[in-house]
Formats: C-alpha cells, structure tokens, sequence
C-alpha cells in the first residue's frame, strides 16, 4: 500500500466511523453534553485536569457499545445515557492511572495529564471519575448494571497489577499475555455492551441475546488491544496519537515479541532480551526488523482478525436491525487500522 493508497484507507474509515456516529447521533450528543456536566467539582484542578482528558479526543467506542447494544435489543428510555456516561469515566480513570503507572509523555496526539501537571493531581483525579462514576451508578439504580461494573472495575485493576508484575519477563506467556489483555482491556468493552444487554432485557427477558453481546463486546476488546499491540511495531506515531515502541521502552512484553522470542534465531532473542532487559530502544530499528521477519507481526495481525471474526459471530442470534449492523461494521472498523498500520511497517523498513 503507498502514502496515497493509506490516506485513502484511512479517509474509507473515518467515513465508516461517522456513518456510526449518525445512527445514534441523538443519544451520543447527549453522552456529550452528561459527561462535562458532571465534571463539576469545588476544587479548580479536577475540572481542569477533568476537561482537559475528555476533550483531547478518543473515539469513544465503549459509550457507543452501551448506545448500540441497548438499542439493538430494542431498549426504551434514556439511563442508556447514563450508562455510556459512566463507562466512558471508569474508562478515563484508567487513562489517568495507566499514563502515570508507564511514564507516558503523549496520548491522543497530545502531552498527558502526568506530563502536564504531574504524576499525583492526576492519580487523584483518576480517583474523582472513579468515584465520579459510581455515584452515577447508584442514580441509575440498576442492580444488575452496578454488579457488572463493580466486578469490571476490580478485574480491571487486577489486570493493571498483573502486567505490571510482568514487566521484563521475557518468559511470560501467551496465555498469561491474554489474560492480560482480556483484564486490563477487553473487559471495559464487555462490561460497555454487556450492561447495555441488562438494560434492555430488564424490560424483556432474552438472556441469549444478553451473552451474545457480552460475547460480543469481550472479542471486539481483545481485537482491538491485539490491533493497538501490532501497531507498536508497525504503525506511525501520527496516526496512532501516542509514541510508536513504547512498550519496548516500558519493559512490556506484547504478542509481537512473545511470539519473536519463540521463533526468530538465537542471536535476534538475545537482541530482543537485552532490549527488555536494559528498557532500552537503542535496537528499537532492528527489533522492528526481527519480529517482522521472524513472522511475529503477521502471527499477531491474524490473532487480532481471529477475535474480530469471533465477535462478528456473536451478533448472528440476535434481531436484524441497523444497530446490529452498526456493531459489525464497528467491528470491520476497528479492523481497518490494520491496513494503516502495515503500510506504516513497509515505509520504516
């Protein structure tokens, strides 16, 4: 794929993702107008640190999962609102915690909020929209919604804990790399489409269409963490809003460089060690080179296409109507970052 060929596949999918937007334009504007309402705080710093992560961007995919998958079972109301409000702030939280935890100096194309104020106002008010969130829960007065959420937000932090613990283990594995991902990532997805489900079948009772979307949201999450893993080592900073090798400087072991550290040669393992070792990304070039020869990054894209297909079929049990659609073609979105990316892979190497 050459520059032009990129633009144009990049232009395709944006153009996808507002046709999403336009189907629950509605209920979205209103996500829109909740979120900063309730960003109210006496103390100055929260709100500003508060404003300043929601409006940096993102794509907010878990509030649409709530929207889509409430609306797909045919749900009545408006706590839906609520909901992808609440989710999009236990999302922000992690945000916050996680940029603190990896040192991160960009995300969304923009200096993070560790970066811009330090590392304590921002675990704190990590805190505020955790909080934040659950006072929300309580208004919306759903038990089965906060039981979900509540195990989550708990499975979330243990996931946070256990890639920490594996930091410069170069002898995790791919299993243990998937729980990983499934905790720290996938879950919030789940949860997103998951209580949508609950809020709906709370007015009809259709416990398969429940844990097919659930099913849903939890492959479309490992998806898309295995998309965001490959493009550490084959995508373009620009594009991606965040430093390409991050997880190499991190001493994070990804799908990418498990898979190299079975596979290349001797010599390139040693490489890949010393590099997890020592955190460093002075071999940052030739790793690119190792785990694209050695095929890891074509093992890694495939992994990713797997669990897009697996979530894709979820949707087969449930009604046909457009918000059903919408979540394939989500899934056919998220996807989509895979064809940028290896155009990106070629031009470095």
């Amino acid at each position: 794929m050459n520059r032009a060929a990129e633009v144009n596949s990049n232009a395709s999918s944006v153009s996808l993702l507002d046709d999403l937007y336009r189907l629950v334009a509605s209920e979205f504007d209103q996500v829109n107008a909740l979120i900063p309402n309730q960003l109210t705080s006496d103390v100055a710093m929260v709100e500003e640190i508060g404003q300043y992560i929601v409006e940096s961007g993102g794509k907010r995919l878990r509030p649409m999962l709530v929207l889509l998958s409430s609306q797909a079972l045919g749900f009545k109301g408006d706590s839906h609102i609520s909901l992808a409000a609440i989710i999009e702030f236990l999302h922000t939280a992690t945000l916050l915690h996680d940029d603190v935890v990896d040192s991160s100096a960009l995300r969304r194309g923009r200096a993070t909020a560790n970066d811009k104020w330090g590392n304590a106002p921002s675990v704190l008010v990590g805190d505020f929209l955790y909080s934040r969130a659950f006072q929300l829960m309580v208004e919306l007065a759903d038990l089965n919604v906060m039981a979900v959420l509540a195990a989550a937000t708990n499975t979330i932090a243990e996931g946070e804990v256990m890639q920490l613990a594996n930091i410069g283990n170069c002898e995790m594995s791919e299993a243990n790399y998937r729980e990983v991902i499934r905790c720290k990532t996938a879950l919030l997805f789940e949860a997103a489409a998951h209580t949508g489900a609950l809020l709906a079948t709370s007015q009809s009772d259709d416990a398969q269409a429940v844990e097919a979307l659930r099913c849903f949201g939890l492959h479309f999450g490992l998806a898309y963490q295995l998309i965001d893993d490959w493009l550490d080592y084959a995508g373009d900073s620009k594009l991606m809003g965040k430093n390409v090798g991050d997880d190499l400087a991190e001493g994070k072991l990804t799908l990418p460089l498990i898979r190299a550290l079975k596979t290349a040669s001797a010599s390139e393992q040693q490489v890949i060690r010393e590099a997890i070792r020592d955190r460093s990304c002075d071999q940052i070039e030739h790793i690119y080179a190792i785990v694209r020869d050695c095929g890891a990054l074509d093992y890694t894209r495939q992994a990713a296409v797997d669990e897009g297909n697996h979530a894709i079929a979820q949707l087969d049990v449930l009604p046909t109507n457009a918000y059903v659609d919408a979540m394939r073609a989500l899934t056919h979105y998220s996807l989509s970052r895979l064809k940028i990316g290896r155009a990106s892979c070629r031009e470095r190497v």
